[in-house]
């Protein structure tokens, strides 16, 4: 991912160093990815505004981890294998850098000349949303007041359908507005968000007690260290197994609707289970 057809997106260097660092490493862009399958998934073929989409999910995903690693969130040194980006740079410009891309984000899906108005009113409300209060920021919350708590299993996935599972839905979601989805494709769409958003969630908790920071790419450990309910304190490593697996069946039989044309679809949500890192 890049800054696009904008060389400099700010006046300032300084700035300017910062957004190229964030963007220079892209991580495994599963939420575009996830748009644009899920638009082939309704159309039956590439839909190429959902590519451009896609790069809008990504933008608001990296802003994310920018904001999650702060000090005063996360607290985080390491992110897709390299400093995070206060430590990088300092935390000030890390907090204008998330900013920026959030913001930088609506305005790529205000000028989306592939889709529609109505598409893209449809999607500033259903990715502010997934990115707000209702979703993202209101799951962070959430996981930052369950610090030093035993939560429940049942909290810890409402808890993990906002933080995480709100902006994988989103995406998938997007890609069918982007194909101009039916109601009940829609539908299907959101369960398989669902369902692999939580199913990401687990794979992380058990990846952050059996990988090393090396193949993660990031801090392991940090959930241990800093107290938090995780699948695996739930369910024990085994039964957090057994959970992503429930999960994953379940991501598969959501996809019934779309026959072969789930293809891309299916193989991610394998990819999301069975990955190292």
């Amino acid at each position: 991912m890049s800054a696009g057809n904008d060389s400099a997106l700010s006046a300032d260097p300084t700035l300017n160093r910062a957004i190229d660092y964030a963007l220079s490493n892209p991580g495994k862009r599963l939420r575009a990815q996830l748009t644009e399958a899920a638009a082939y998934a309704v159309a039956g073929q590439t839909v190429v505004a959902a590519r451009e989409i896609g790069d809008v999910v990504e933008l608001l995903h990296t802003y994310s981890l920018i904001h999650d690693d702060l000090p005063a969130m996360d607290n985080d040194d390491l992110r897709r294998g390299k400093p995070t980006l206060h430590r990088a740079f300092d935390e000030a410009t890390a907090i204008l850098v998330g900013d920026g891309l959030q913001t930088l984000a609506f305005e790529r899906l205000a000028t989306c000349t592939s889709l529609n108005v109505e598409q893209r009113l449809s999607l500033v409300a259903l990715l502010s949303r997934a990115a707000g209060f209702a979703g993202m920021v209101g799951g962070q919350a959430m996981d930052m007041a369950g610090e030093q708590q035993t939560l429940a299993l049942e909290q810890l996935r409402a808890l993990h359908l906002l933080k995480t599972g709100a902006l994988i839905t989103a995406a998938l979601e997007a890609g069918g507005v982007c194909a101009n989805a039916n109601p009940a494709q829609t539908t299907a769409l959101r369960a398989f968000g669902e369902a692999i958003g939580l199913a990401f969630q687990v794979t992380d908790d058990i990846l952050d007690v059996t990988q090393d920071s090396v193949t993660l790419g990031k801090t392991a450990g940090k959930d241990v260290d800093a107290a938090k309910s995780t699948y695996v304190a739930c369910l024990g490593l085994e039964g957090a197994k057994n959970e992503a697996d429930r999960l994953l069946v379940a991501a598969h039989n959501a996809l019934t609707l779309f026959g072969e044309h789930a293809a891309q679809l299916r193989s991610l949500a394998d990819k999301i289970v069975n990955r190292s890192h």
